[in-house]
């Protein structure tokens, strides 16, 4: 656990270093896709607006949320392998098929929903916080973590920090099924009848990228409709997922759903492709001790 809390850290913080210019673009595009015309776009206006800081607004509730995430991610996707071992009857030693690994990583993304949600929320309105003033919806902005915490407690109580918690697990369910179910077939063709285990880092990697590419691509509108409902809400009360969902394909048609993939797509397959080779080389250190004893 130790080992994979470390791992977490590490990963998350070079997940967030390198993504987070791209993940702000991916929010206040969702957020606002009339204000820019695209990523180049939305690059530009923001350091002249905003400077280059503003690529790194909610670096920190990002952090928090990356390591926690993952975290919990990684330690439950563990036991949940031992509990889809038990479902379909094999023993524990038993290596699960792609399939399965999948089935077992959307379980563990239930958990993680937890204690990301929150998290998350702090971050996407620090990210759109520039576009809600220009926009009119707010007067004055939160421009701190703090201050956005304390608006939120203030406003709606401790379970305002739960906002658009439904969209958050239709959007981790389904998507890390996808995300371990990508990965897992990725390293399953770069083994070609080898053992998983002796993959190296480069197809790690690669596979890692691919995993977070399927997540994306399969759960991007959800992601979309989190987004603005965590952010907008901010203005006063905003209608749950459905409402906001139909009002989005009614008003800016369902083109508006994928506002910003570009950039996250960039960033899931950096991000992610770091993430997992740290995962597994900390995950073969960690069984070379258990051996070891």
């Amino acid at each position: 656990a130790t080992l994979l809390i470390s791992t977490a850290c590490l990963g998350g913080t070079a997940c967030v270093v390198t993504g987070q210019p791209f993940d702000t673009a991916k929010v206040k595009m969702q957020t606002f896709p009339n204000m820019y015309r695209g990523i180049v776009d939305c690059f530009v206006k923001t350091y002249k607006q905003v400077g280059f800081r503003g690529f790194y607004k909610g670096t920190t509730p990002a952090l928090v949320a990356n390591i926690a995430e993952n975290s919990v991610l990684f330690m439950c996707y563990g036991f949940c392998q031992q509990i889809v071992r038990r479902i379909v009857g094999v023993d524990r030693k038993t290596k699960l098929s792609d399939l399965q690994n999948a089935a077992a990583g959307s379980f563990a993304s239930a958990f993680a929903t937890l204690v990301l949600c929150p998290t998350e929320l702090v971050k996407c309105r620090l990210q759109a916080m520039h576009e809600m003033q220009l926009s009119g919806k707010i007067i004055q902005g939160h421009n701190t973590v703090w201050s956005v915490v304390k608006g939120v407690i203030q406003k709606d109580g401790p379970l305002g920090f739960y906002r658009g918690l439904s969209s958050t697990l239709l959007r981790e369910v389904p998507g890390y099924f996808f995300f371990f179910g990508g990965y897992e077939l990725s390293r399953t063709f770069f083994a070609s009848g080898r053992s998983k285990d002796e993959l190296g880092p480069i197809p790690l990697l690669l596979s890692g990228g691919f995993g977070g590419c399927c997540l994306w691509i399969a759960v991007y509108p959800v992601d979309c409709v989190k987004s603005r409902i965590q952010v907008l809400s901010m203005a006063g009360k905003q209608t749950g997922f459905m409402g906001t969902f139909v009002t989005v394909v009614r008003t800016e048609g369902v083109l508006a759903l994928y506002s910003g993939l570009k950039p996250t797509m960039i960033r899931a397959f950096l991000a992610n492709g770091a993430l997992f080779l740290a995962y597994e080389y900390s995950r073969k250190l960690m069984m070379k001790r258990i051996d070891s004893y």
